[in-house]
């Protein structure tokens, strides 16, 4: 287990601080990690390999670049159907209207007849394996009326979740010259579609879907090299070269890789492959704390109650380095004068997680309940209490 230590003032917090690394440096000899390579050296013009719950970018290369995404636009196509469905404001088996629009798109296809009706859940997965231009348009159609309204909301989640490089001008990732985004935020909306929506994220996992009559196979080739890869979406355009947002797990720990603009499938796939290997082999998560656990006691001033608990808001994870976890410190910096009223989730110190005389993660410690004021007399027994401490 990782040290705890726990600081009641600042003063403190920076004597500790000193302390621990000059026993760090002393110890570095007998308490030094394996080292960690550089990242793989691989041939493509964007990429971006970050772990999914902790947030740590393990290797990054022009990730914030904007560029063109292709056909891994249809990441965010889906993340809005699935925002739909989870408003119950469209059902699975809602039947989509095939117009002529979407009937004549080229390039990948599900291959609908136009004028046919076709459920969602259908045309989902003809979205997501398929990578279906006609599917994304039709859903487009069917959830806001039109491909161009349906582009506006597409954005305005963009927005919401912080892609701040990226500008969509349709749903399918047809070329247009402001039809952009980049590794970084195609990262972050894999992250959300597999955190916000894990009944739906299995089908990003399946290799093959008949429509038709019409066998196609996903065109995620890792799907069938590596088990602990169950997706995301590929794309490939002339301009875009070819792309390919992967995820994959291994016991506990979860990555996500971004490629964009290697020259062929098998370079994208094997791209990927390196340094999702890379990322699995050198470090390792681990989940330190829970949101709501309480972390430390404190003493309150002149409120109903004499101790409060403290916790964090959200759970805390850390990506380090493969073998270092007993390294690690945990440094809990408390306000020392707590005094009442103070409300559920006020911030009241900060935990920081230590590697090596280094800040891995620093995050805030809240009150997990809330305490009022006392009365008169325990104000007043506090206040002569506190001359005295």
């Amino acid at each position: 287990m990782f040290k705890i230590i726990e600081n009641k003032s600042i003063f403190k917090s920076v004597l500790a601080l000193l302390i621990t690394g000059l026993l760090m440096t002393m110890q570095f000899t007998a308490q030094a990690t394996s080292p960690v390579p550089a990242p793989p050296q691989v041939a493509a013009d964007n990429y971006i390999l970050i772990d999914f719950h902790s947030g740590r970018i393990l290797a990054e290369k022009d990730a914030d670049a904007r560029i063109e995404p292709a056909s891994i636009t249809k990441l965010m196509t889906s993340y809005v159907v699935y925002k739909e469905l989870e408003e119950n404001r469209l059902s699975l088996s809602d039947e989509v209207l095939i117009s002529e629009k979407a009937w004549r798109m080229g390039g990948s296809r599900m291959y609908l007849d136009v004028g046919s009706k076709v459920d969602v859940e259908t045309m989902l997965k003809g979205l997501v394996i398929q990578s279906g231009n006609d599917a994304s348009v039709a859903l487009a159609e069917h959830v806001a009326g039109s491909e161009g309204a349906f582009v506006d909301v597409m954005n305005q989640y963009a927005a919401k979740l912080g892609m701040t490089n990226t500008y969509f001008k349709n749903s399918t990732g047809w070329p247009d010259a402001e039809h952009l985004t980049s590794a970084r935020d195609i990262a972050t909306l894999a992250n959300a579609i597999i955190k916000d929506f894990p009944g739906h994220y299995s089908r990003y996992a399946d290799k093959v879907f008949t429509y038709n009559n019409i066998k196609q196979y996903n065109r995620n080739k890792l799907l069938w090299r590596d088990d602990s890869v169950d997706g995301l979406k590929t794309g490939h355009t002339e301009s875009a070269g070819y792309c390919l947002a992967a995820s994959a797990k291994r016991a506990d720990m979860r990555l996500i890789s971004v490629v964009l603009g290697a020259d062929s499938e098998e370079s994208r796939a094997s791209i990927s492959q390196s340094l999702l290997n890379y990322g699995f082999r050198f470090y390792e998560t681990h989940k330190l704390y829970s949101a709501g656990e309480s972390l430390k006691e404190s003493r309150v001033w002149q409120g109903d109650k004499e101790n409060i608990m403290l916790g964090l808001a959200n759970d805390l994870y850390v990506t380090i380095p493969r073998g270092s976890y007993k390294q690690m410190e945990a440094l809990m910096n408390v306000d020392a004068n707590i005094s009442a009223p103070v409300k559920k989730g006020s911030q009241l110190g900060e935990v920081q997680i230590m590697l090596n005389d280094a800040t891995l993660h620093s995050a805030p410690m809240v009150a997990l309940q809330s305490v009022d004021e006392g009365s008169w007399f325990q104000m007043g027994k506090d206040y002569i209490l506190k001359l005295f401490q």
